[in-house]
């Protein structure tokens, strides 16, 4: 079993083409979501943390079911809506398992991890600070591949003014392309950020966003 940072062996291929309908598809994401939660339960178990850490984790990843589920129930209107606010959530509780030892913080519109926007170009806040001094830098996701997007529209994270820098104190702003959205669509980008220590990541974590176009 993989470390539960980043997920990304996307769900969504055979199950989604044999749906027969958007709410029976809905039924079967809603129990794949609880159902694979207890693999991420199991790796707090496994990480055997101090009680107020393994605390936070369960509570995180237990929100994260309940708000996942919701937006699968309530906010997706297609099958690919589905699968977007599906696999936003599963990457989500490997974000939760995870934990976050350094402060991140991304932001559509002043909201965080489930947002609203209209249709057009929207900006991204991205806040990070390091622990003891150390500095913060926006990396990959994965090698070649900056941000994970999936959406049901044609959107692209723009990554011409993406800085290279490190950070004592982050606060930058990058531009969602969603000019080809249109209301009811969803958008979910998940975007990474490295605690640096001598010019190498210390740690990394990534923080996953889903956007309902209104």
């Amino acid at each position: 079993m993989a470390m539960p940072m980043d997920y990304d062996s996307m769900r969504g291929d055979d199950s989604s083409e044999r749906a027969n309908s958007v709410d029976d598809y809905k039924v079967t994401c809603v129990r794949f979501i609880e159902d694979i939660s207890k693999d991420y339960l199991a790796w707090v178990d496994y990480y055997k943390l101090p009680e107020e850490e393994d605390k936070k984790r369960r509570d995180r990843i237990a929100a994260v079911i309940v708000k996942t589920n919701e937006w699968i129930a309530k906010v997706a209107q297609t099958i690919k809506g589905v699968d977007v606010a599906m696999n936003d959530g599963i990457q989500k509780m490997a974000e939760s398992t995870a934990g976050q030892p350094f402060q991140i913080g991304v932001f559509v519109n002043k909201q965080s991890g489930y947002t609203q926007s209209k249709p057009g170009l929207i900006d991204v806040n991205v806040k990070a600070v390091g622990r003891e001094g150390r500095k913060t830098k926006i990396i990959e996701h994965y090698k070649g591949q900056q941000f994970r997007v999936e959406s049901t529209a044609k959107v692209f994270l723009d990554e011409t003014n993406v800085p290279q820098g490190e950070f004592d104190l982050m606060d930058v702003h990058l531009t969602l392309d969603a000019t080809q959205a249109q209301q009811r669509d969803l958008i979910s980008f998940t975007i990474t950020v490295a605690e640096m220590k001598d010019g190498y990541e210390f740690e990394k974590r990534g923080v996953s966003t889903i956007i309902h176009i209104v």
